[in-house]
């Protein structure tokens, strides 16, 4: 015991940096395990094995499809939400674009079928189709809207869309589990610095009384390891606030800040990912966008059967039956192009009737701790063995170049 405190008087200045180099192992394995979970974005090296691409951009589609599973069954109901819209306040909204696309389709469809009939209509017969016609437009909008609202699953796939835009667009979902997650994050990197410097403490009671060159290593695989475990444990456990030897509670970080994490993670999905320009896209593009134009169309061919009989004797006359049939086929064609460009024009509307954002907010902050735990543990449990081996190999390696300095 007197060579081992005589030893620690000679080399003093040695013994009291270890605990501050494993601090520094302890942040700087956690900051790199941070960053390897998000960078980068796509694989940098020689696929397959030789290189890197963080851990969520990786696993971009499993990734999203867990969010987005999350999402749809706990937080967002499409029907419920929909049915939030007036589709009379919709055609009032857009009502003034829509007149203008009828006298458009009108006049295009005229000219295209025979460019010179629309100049020999006589004036007054124009305008009473066109107004006609632009009368009936609100109340067609009106029906289509409320439609599509009872029968939103047909027309729109909620779970594609959403995968869809995680998967085609990596930087937003690292956005989304980022930003909610950035107190976490802060901690894992501050937490490798204490629970670090602790055991820096026992490996130099460890090294001055062994003086053996495996210590070293050991200690810094055993930090790099340890603090990275009990780091993740530390965001999610327990759940519940739980008393600690009776002076200290502790509840999972990430569960403590509920209330925040909803409002955040309410605040992007409806900035981001479930917005109008998105739904559009989805019911326009979609894997059920066919269905959507077989409505519009249905309904616009109603309303041009129901409108053009003031004019059917002249057009019919000039044309033929069967090529009247085309033009009617072919205007409804164009409406049912043209009509969904118009709704963007109720786009603000819109986001406040649907109210996405308080709605995912009351619903996340209505789960259950193990329900709101998978909101952001999915991103963790996957790979995190790959980030706690990096930790864990960092540390070995400072280690060993502790003892190159110490031996020499």
């Amino acid at each position: 015991m007197n060579a081992v405190i005589a030893d620690l008087g000679e080399h003093w200045p040695v013994y009291v940096t270890m605990p501050f180099i494993a601090a520094l192992i302890g942040y700087v394995t956690k900051r790199v395990a941070i960053e390897m979970m998000f960078k980068p974005v796509e694989f940098v090296g020689v696929k397959p094995f030789l290189g890197w691409q963080g851990v969520l951009p990786a696993n971009a589609e499993r990734m999203a499809a867990t969010a987005t599973e999350m999402l749809t069954t706990n937080l967002v109901d499409p029907k419920e939400i929909f049915a939030r819209l007036d589709p009379a306040q919709v055609a009032k909204e857009i009502e003034q674009p829509l007149l203008r696309i009828v006298e458009d389709v009108t006049r295009e469809v005229m000219e295209q079928y025979q460019p010179r009939l629309w100049e020999v209509l006589p004036n007054t017969a124009q305008q009473l189709l066109l107004k006609r016609v632009q009368t009936e437009a609100p109340r067609a909008i009106t029906k289509i809207m409320g439609e599509i609202a009872e029968n939103i699953e047909d027309v729109l796939d909620l779970k594609h869309m959403v995968v869809t835009n995680l998967v085609r667009d990596k930087a937003l979902l690292n956005r989304l589990i980022r930003d909610i997650s950035r107190p976490e994050m802060r901690f894992i990197a501050r937490s490798g610095i204490v629970f670090g410097f602790s055991l820096g403490c026992v490996q130099l009671l460890v090294w001055a009384l062994t003086k053996s060159p495996i210590v070293l290593p050991l200690f810094g695989i055993g930090i790099g390891w340890f603090t990275d475990w009990i780091a993740l444990k530390m965001i999610f456990l327990p759940r519940e606030p739980k008393r600690f030897f009776g002076v200290y509670t502790w509840q999972g970080i990430f569960q403590k800040r509920k209330d925040q994490v909803s409002a955040d993670y309410g605040d992007m999905i409806a900035r981001e990912i479930i917005t109008i320009p998105n739904l559009l896209e989805a019911v326009l593009s979609g894997p059920k966008s066919d269905k959507l134009f077989t409505m519009i169309t249905r309904e616009v061919q109603r309303t041009i059967d129901a409108q053009a009989s003031v004019v059917k004797p002249f057009v019919a006359l000039a044309v033929g039956s069967r090529r009247f049939q085309e033009m009617k086929q072919t205007a409804a064609a164009k409406a049912a192009a043209r009509i969904p460009e118009t709704i963007r024009h109720a786009e603000s509307y819109a986001v406040n009737a649907l109210d996405v954002r308080n709605t995912i907010v009351d619903r996340m902050r209505r789960l259950n701790p193990l329900e709101f735990e998978q909101l952001l543990r999915p991103a963790f449990r996957q790979d995190e063995w790959k980030l706690i081996a990096v930790g864990a190999v960092i540390g070995g390696l400072v280690g060993e170049l502790q003892v190159l300095l110490l031996l020499h």
